[in-house]
């Protein structure tokens, strides 16, 4: 499989900003689910997803905003997939650190990502968004409690 990154940049003909040859499905379907992707500390928005003929394609913007803080996180690509549940609040660009979870099925992984609503602690959280972050390796979901 392969998978493309490409900038939403119609006259100069969607240009390939990053690419994977020999990903798996399972990897792109984390990936289509996300909502931004943090590559070479630059944040990108996902405008859209595509099937095509050569393989899969995330279509992104390039956004001002920063990502959230490292928290000295560098999770190693073997140990497993890790998401990271954190508190979105408007107005502000460090979002608190809630939990950091480890799976090892991408598909309780991306269950976790797709989910609009997230419990945990006894408590209820509502996803805002949901991002890859290449950088330090991890996924993140955004939320905020319901109460």
């Amino acid at each position: 499989m392969r998978l493309e990154y490409r900038l939403l940049d119609e006259l100069n003909g969607y240009p390939v900003l990053y690419f994977y040859d020999n990903i798996e499905e399972e990897e792109i379907a984390l990936r289509f689910a996300c909502d931004y992707f943090i590559k070479d500390n630059m944040t990108f928005e996902k405008t859209s997803n595509s099937v095509e003929p050569e393989g899969y394609v995330i279509y992104v913007q390039k956004k001002e905003e920063s990502s959230c803080s490292d928290d000295n996180n560098n999770f190693t690509v073997d140990a497993g997939i890790w998401v990271e549940l954190r508190e979105y609040r408007q107005g502000i660009s460090d979002y608190p650190l809630v939990h950091t979870f480890k799976f090892t099925s991408y598909l309780t992984a991306l269950l976790h990502l797709q989910s609009d609503f997230l419990y945990f602690m006894g408590r209820e959280w509502q996803k805002t968004s949901a991002e890859i972050d290449e950088d330090r390796r991890v996924y993140v979901i955004y939320a905020q409690p319901t109460s």
